[in-house]
């Protein structure tokens, strides 16, 4: 890419971690040199899934001193960001098809004091003309369908990254999330991705700070 973007970071998905020991997993994320934990909230009504609410997210906060990156995957995002924001939630990414005034959505996490993200599923066409600059921090570009972990990677996404890419300022973190190995990690990478969530691929190795550097070595990232 010819314009300078932020650093690399890796942030694990914890939905593939175990719920069971959720304190125990974040430990050893942070242990194995994530830049962060992403962190899925699902309502089952936007996808199908239930997943974490505010306790366990507070739970993560009280386990570690990663950044904490919170996806709403639900309806009406505005009723879930005081919640989420007392947890302990670093960043607030909500879905563009889940609410219908994006701006007032990203000025009530903005109110808080977080960063802002935004999501597009892999069906939603990036908008070429809504000022969604001023309003965000990151753009995140669903590579599989969001609501379900272990998924593959759609090629056809290489194209809207970038697009999201090339639409966006330099400082807008360009997040990719599903079906994120070293490979596509470093497709995404080639187009101006700076921010890679990984689950299942991560949680299947047998060392996970060797994953993690392995990924960082792979986008060229050390």
């Amino acid at each position: 890419m010819s314009r300078a973007r932020a650093s690399f970071e890796i942030l694990p998905s914890i939905l593939s971690f175990d719920f069971g020991f959720l304190a125990k997993e974040a430990r050893r994320i942070e242990k194995a040199g994530a830049d962060g934990i992403h962190v899925d909230i699902m309502d089952g009504h936007f996808v199908p899934d239930l997943t974490l609410g505010p306790r366990a997210v507070a739970a993560l906060r009280r386990a570690t001193a990663l950044f904490l990156d919170i996806h709403l995957m639900v309806y009406n995002p505005c009723d879930y960001i005081e919640p989420f924001v007392i947890a302990g939630a670093d960043q607030i990414t909500f879905h563009f098809e889940a609410t219908e005034d994006v701006k007032e959505t990203a000025q009530l996490i903005r109110t808080h004091g977080k960063k802002v993200g935004i999501a597009f599923s892999p069906d939603t066409p990036f908008p070429r003309t809504l000022p969604l600059f001023s309003w965000c921090d990151q753009v995140l570009v669903m590579t599989v369908a969001p609501g379900l972990g272990g998924q593959h990677f759609l090629p056809d996404m290489l194209d809207k990254i970038a697009t999201v890419v090339q639409l966006s300022p330099p400082e807008t973190r360009i997040q990719v999330d599903g079906g994120i190995n070293c490979t596509t990690a470093v497709q995404c990478r080639s187009l101006g991705a700076t921010s890679f969530v990984s689950g299942t691929y991560l949680v299947q190795q047998p060392d996970l700070e060797k994953a993690i550097l392995h990924m960082r070595e792979a986008i060229g990232a050390v």
